[in-house]
């Protein structure tokens, strides 16, 4: 599920997307004020909506073993906080 919740900050429950994006943006927090979904919360710049444009197009390109270490600090994060 992707929200955009005002003009400020776009959210996602996503952690694949999230983990991608932070690639290049970070993570403002992590909202788990519902119990059964964590939303990641970046700030919104306008270039964020073209990379996410890019990852849902099938079109993003990211070495494999960076993204996984990616994944890694987010589910630390997710599950450290």
């Amino acid at each position: 599920m992707i929200i955009n919740d005002n003009k400020n900050h776009f959210q996602t429950s996503d952690l694949a997307l999230a983990s991608f994006l932070s690639l290049t943006y970070p993570i403002e927090k992590i909202d788990k004020s519902n119990p059964k979904r964590a939303e990641f919360v970046f700030k919104n710049p306008e270039e964020l909506h073209n990379l996410i444009d890019t990852y849902w197009q099938g079109k993003a390109r990211v070495e494999p073993q960076v993204f996984f270490n990616q994944l890694k600090i987010v589910k630390a994060r997710l599950y450290g906080e």
